[in-house]
């Protein structure tokens, strides 16, 4: 595992010297004393001038300080103005102080289990039960849940190489979905969730005409105990395509989000959906309550209510065809939903008690013209090149999704990961160089160039503003970025070029690395480190949130205590990136070792408070999907 600390400069003294100088001090019970002489002015006549002190905060991702600071600058106010002015700062005496210890949290691997199957979705959304010190890892593609034990992992952390190859969790058991429901035609497990003793799993299934996933999925449901291994209980059927599945706090409802993607060649398209089932003292309702979308296609009684950013670009389809609900967080106090639509870049917030949508909120656009949202947009350049691109925008389009309290205030915290439509049968998905922009465009010459914006993977669905044919905005997948969101949309915190920067300055060429192989900034052109996985927990008196880099791999952290007052608190990995592999995502198969690779692709995680632990202390799970390993983080307040 790889942290990053940075030492602190020392302020001259003269500048110490000089701040002192420059500050009154009164005396707590002294007489004041007699009036001196005016001072004499220059023999010239000239008044004497003012020296004057600028502090100018460093933000994180700066190259002589990671985790950000200050800028002292000193110099003689020549104008008299009282504004220090570049032109009056003395260089020679200008301080770079380093934040040596944003670092609140001390962060240390302390468990790992490798499955051995690279590429192939071995480890994706997990989640734990403290009753049996067991997690419970979505083993996707094989169609089953592994259980890994947990019981015997220690607070003694693994220091830097050892944690590539570290294999001390051991694996109890696996949920065979299929064979314990004796279903036909069932695929991938796609989500698992726990409250109490009851843990839910969401299977997608095929249609009758062959198609993979464009069939009802089923939730399974399994019966938990601190001594015995999982009983299976039954299933219910759901929506097409169930992605994702949470518990109301209380556990009184289980929430399925059903994304109802099309089949390859888009001539089947299911629905979007969210399911209900009632959960009456630990036991499952045999049938779901499922809201649709239906009301906001065209002509329906509440189409006027979405905005004209949403993004709704599937060919021939309804809204309610076209909206592909996620990923799935609910309030503290179990009265609402926030559900991603990442493809239509919204969220839809549900009112559980009500069983209706209340609300579709549009992200937006996130404006890569900012010199905060620099980013680099080529992996043809051979170079770490941030920059702004006026007229180049990003949709948000979150993945995982969370949602905490601040103030009494439900806050909804969203990993910006961006994805796009990209079918056999229908693509929305092509490089900036491809467009055809209006000559007015800013970036009408950049984009033809590869080194610079030109292979930037963008939408062909957006960006015609005045429909004429032309481009006029540039809009590509993903904000590259976490954000901050009020429950009724108004963004208050993003973290701007952040996760960019900072993997720039602490991992050189290797920042915005894809997950199968380590070939640095290739992934530039298309959504950087792109954030997908999420989490958030409280350790003492602050929250924090932990946010996977999916294809950098290893997650950032941020203290959100306060939503209005974020702030950069670490970037934690455990990839070796001179390790020589590559892995096909499609077969499985491994050229090199991938065995010394570390944890590639972060895609699943979940906070454990210290009262649930087996150690006592805090710990981070997490699945990494392409190098099908779980890791554990042990995370305690310095």
């Amino acid at each position: 595992m790889k942290r990053f600390t940075q030492g602190k400069a020392t302020l001259l003294v003269s500048a110490i010297m000089t701040t002192m100088l420059l500050t009154a001090c009164n005396g707590d019970d002294g007489q004041t004393g007699a009036a001196g002489t005016n001072g004499a002015n220059g023999t010239d006549g000239s008044i004497g001038l003012s020296a004057l002190v600028a502090v100018t905060p460093i933000t994180a991702g700066h190259a002589q300080c990671p985790f950000g600071g200050q800028q002292i600058e000193t110099g003689l106010d020549a104008n008299s103005n009282g504004v220090l002015e570049s032109s009056e700062v003395d260089s020679l005496q200008t301080q770079v102080i380093c934040n040596n210890n944003l670092n609140t949290l001390s962060v240390d691997l302390v468990g790992r289990y490798q499955s051995g199957v690279y590429g192939l979705s071995a480890a994706e959304i997990v989640d734990y039960h403290s009753a049996s010190q067991s997690a419970f890892v979505v083993n996707a593609q094989s169609g089953k849940v592994d259980v890994l034990d947990l019981s015997q992992l220690t607070q003694t952390p693994v220091e830097a190489e050892a944690g590539f190859s570290l294999n001390n969790i051991t694996k109890k058991t696996e949920l065979n979905i299929s064979g314990d429901t004796g279903l036909t035609l069932l695929g991938a497990v796609n989500s698992v969730s726990v409250s109490g003793n009851l843990l839910a799993t969401a299977v997608e299934r095929a249609d009758s005409l062959g198609n993979a996933t464009q069939g009802n999925g089923i939730v399974a449901f399994y019966q938990l105990s601190g001594s015995e291994l999982p009983v299976y209980l039954s299933f219910v059927e759901v929506g097409a395509l169930p992605d994702n599945v949470a518990f109301t706090p209380d556990g009184s409802v289980l929430l399925v989000a059903n994304e109802g993607e099309p089949n390859s060649a888009y001539d089947v398209d299911p629905e979007g959906s969210i399911g209900l089932i009632a959960i009456t003292n630990g036991v499952p309702a045999t049938s779901a309550t499922m809201i649709d979308f239906k009301d906001f296609n065209l002509g329906g009684l509440r189409h006027a209510e979405l905005s004209p950013l949403i993004k709704i670009n599937g060919p021939g389809a309804s809204v309610a065809q076209d909206f592909e609900p996620e990923y799935i967080s609910v309030s503290p106090d179990n009265q609402y939903a926030y559900v991603s639509l990442q493809e239509n870049n919204a969220i839809a917030v549900i009112d559980i008690k009500a069983t209706k949508v209340k609300n579709i909120i549009a992200l937006g656009l996130k404006n890569f013209g900012l010199d905060t949202n620099k980013i680099d947009a080529s992996d043809k350049d051979d170079a770490i090149n941030l920059q702004a691109y006026t007229g180049v925008y990003g949709m948000y389009q979150p993945d995982t999704i969370a949602s905490y309290r601040w103030n009494n205030a439900d806050f909804i915290v969203t990993a910006n990961e961006g994805d796009a439509r990209d079918y056999a049968g229908f693509s929305e998905e092509a490089r900036a160089a491809d467009l055809s922009l209006d000559p007015n465009q800013p970036q009408f010459a950049t984009a033809q160039d590869k080194t610079q914006l030109g292979r930037l993977k963008v939408t062909t669905s957006m960006g015609d503003d005045n429909n004429d044919g032309l481009i006029d905005k540039i809009v590509a997948y993903g904000g590259r970025s976490f954000s901050i969101w009020t429950a009724d949309g108004q963004q208050v915190f993003d973290s701007a070029g952040d996760f960019e920067r900072i993997t720039a300055v602490l991992l050189g060429m290797n920042f915005n690395n894809n997950n199968d192989e380590n070939k640095g900034d290739s992934r530039s052109d298309d959504k950087g480190p792109e954030p997908e996985a999420l989490a958030i927990g409280q350790i003492g008196s602050n929250t924090y949130a932990f946010i996977g880099l999916e294809r950098t791999s290893g997650f950032m952290i941020y203290d959100i205590s306060n939503p209005f007052a974020v702030s950069f608190i670490d970037y934690v990995h455990n990839r070796n990136f001179d390790a020589d592999f590559a892995i096909d995502t499609d077969t499985g198969e491994v050229e090199g070792d991938a065995s010394m690779a570390g944890d590639l692709g972060p895609e699943g995680m979940k906070f454990i408070a210290s009262q649930n632990s087996p150690t006592g202390v805090p710990l981070l799970l997490i699945g990494n999907e392409v190098s099908g390993t779980t890791a554990v983080y042990q995370l305690r307040l310095q």
